[in-house]
């Protein structure tokens, strides 16, 4: 039997495939990323040559994961600053509850990340009667809707500006004509005392630098340099994945980060922070943690022919360069991480059995490893990842009856001319049709195959 997340996958993308408003606001704002990302491309010297740099740099370091996390967390360590080490979301959510509790917190102000998503901070904490807000613009957005973010970089890419302000209309009061521009100010003035009040801060990490102990933040809105800079506490949570060997090597991750997220030569803030204040110093917090969550991380990393899916930087480059992200969105997908790199990353990290079918959400047209900044081969992963379900024999009964008939079949020709057009056209209609063939137009088989007339032709002219 399909598992029943592959079940409401096939139902949600049905329904957003045929949304033509849904598909006009994607094709809008995805049309103007195109454009400006092609723009921030062509300032690169030699763009190919910084792709390989960068994917042997990740290479580098997943094959020595073990020893640049510690030498960051010794860095970190060293400048005031704690790490915890997070095994699962359980670990993860109990020990950031456990630092509010010891410092008396009930306000958060946490800054875009899509770690502190994929442990479903915001609801553990909501349940534990401490308020969570997001501070990033898009983020904000979807919060207010009580929804999870559509895209890794663009939170509510999915909403039109009349959307938008309709929410607004409903949440503050504001007129429906607001402009963007208004808009972006009102949340400003609801976000500022936010800043300034909440005893928590938190965020996720772009980029662990391992050399100085340091966490590197990326940004266009300014709210992630507030939100670990006014409360007391900041705790970062950042995958182990995210690891970089020196300071030095942001010079081309930033970079590369910023042309293919959004088409900019460089974000507008770049932040590096290295621990809590310390001395004469007059900003940031008095205590500083970062989390390492693995979260499945080293069960991918164990997968010698697919552990490059770690190499990821979150730039999003690949979810809008898929024509089926394109089709269906990132709702549909129902992960953390949607598109491409979280069909090839979630089976690994949440379960096969459960997420095999992402492997299938894929035309393998090559397009995502084609764009990716750090030429992690993508396509490639998700046929891994089908053979991988396949031999864990995580494919439903019907699936592998299926394949088993097909197969022996297509290894002999006898076998394929058993059966007569007639009877393979009843298969198509009936069988076919309802698993594969739902918006296809099935293909009329002859009467007699190729190798039946070739041979009764063979036999006419030498009369045998």
């Amino acid at each position: 039997m399909m598992t029943k997340i592959a079940e409401e996958f096939l139902v949600k993308a049905d329904e957003k495939a045929f949304d033509l408003g849904h598909r006009k606001t994607i094709n809008h704002n995805i049309g103007k990323y195109n454009v400006a990302v092609e723009r921030g491309l062509s300032k690169f010297e030699n763009l190919e040559n910084s792709k390989k740099k960068a994917h042997v740099i990740k290479w580098r370091v997943m094959e020595n994961l073990d020893k640049f996390l510690p030498e960051f967390e010794a860095n970190f360590q060293r400048k005031g600053g704690k790490v915890i080490w997070a095994n699962d979301i359980n670990e993860a959510q109990q020990e950031i509850l456990n630092i509010i509790k010891k410092n008396n917190g009930k306000t958060v102000i946490k800054a875009k990340s899509m770690t502190t998503e994929e442990i479903h901070l915001n609801e553990f904490l909501q349940k534990n009667d401490i308020e969570s807000l997001e501070s990033d613009l898009g983020e904000f957005i979807v919060q207010l809707l009580g929804q999870h973010p559509y895209h890794i970089v663009t939170p509510a890419m999915h909403l039109s500006k009349e959307e938008i302000a309709k929410v607004f209309h409903e949440k503050f009061g504001t007129p429906l004509d607001f402009t963007p521009e208004q808009l972006t100010q009102k949340a400003r003035e609801l976000l500022r005392d936010k800043y300034l009040n909440a005893d928590i801060g938190i965020s996720g990490g772009n980029f662990l630098i391992a050399d100085t102990g340091s966490i590197a933040l990326t940004e266009n809105e300014g709210n992630a340099r507030l939100c670990t800079t006014f409360p007391k506490i900041h705790i970062a949570i950042v995958g182990i994945e995210k690891i970089i060997p020196s300071m030095a090597d942001l010079d081309l991750f930033w970079p590369l980060l910023a042309s293919h997220g959004t088409g900019q030569n460089l974000t507008v803030y770049n932040t590096i922070l290295s621990g809590p204040r310390r001395g004469e110093e007059t900003d940031g917090p008095e205590e500083m943690y970062v989390i390492l969550l693995d979260n499945g991380r080293t069960n991918l990393l164990a997968q010698k022919e697919q552990r490059q899916g770690l190499y990821c930087i979150r730039c999003g480059a690949c979810l809008n360069a898929c024509p089926v992200y394109k089709n269906i969105g990132g709702h549909t997908y129902n992960t953390t991480y949607s598109g491409p790199i979280g069909s090839i990353i979630t089976p690994h990290l949440k379960g096969m059995k459960d997420f095999k079918h992402l492997s299938y959400a894929s035309s393998l047209c090559g397009k995502c490893s084609e764009v990716c900044p750090v030429k992690i081969d993508i396509h490639k992963m998700l046929l891994l990842n089908r053979r991988d379900a396949a031999e864990q024999h995580e494919n439903t009964r019907t699936e592998k009856l299926g394949w088993t008939i097909w197969r022996t079949g297509m290894l002999k020709r006898s076998r394929m001319d058993m059966l007569s057009g007639k009877i393979k056209n009843f298969f198509l209609k009936n069988l076919f049709r309802k698993i594969w063939g739902k918006y296809r137009s099935m293909p009329e088989i002859a009467p007699k195959s190729f190798a039946k007339l070739w041979e009764e032709k063979n036999k006419d002219a030498t009369g045998e």
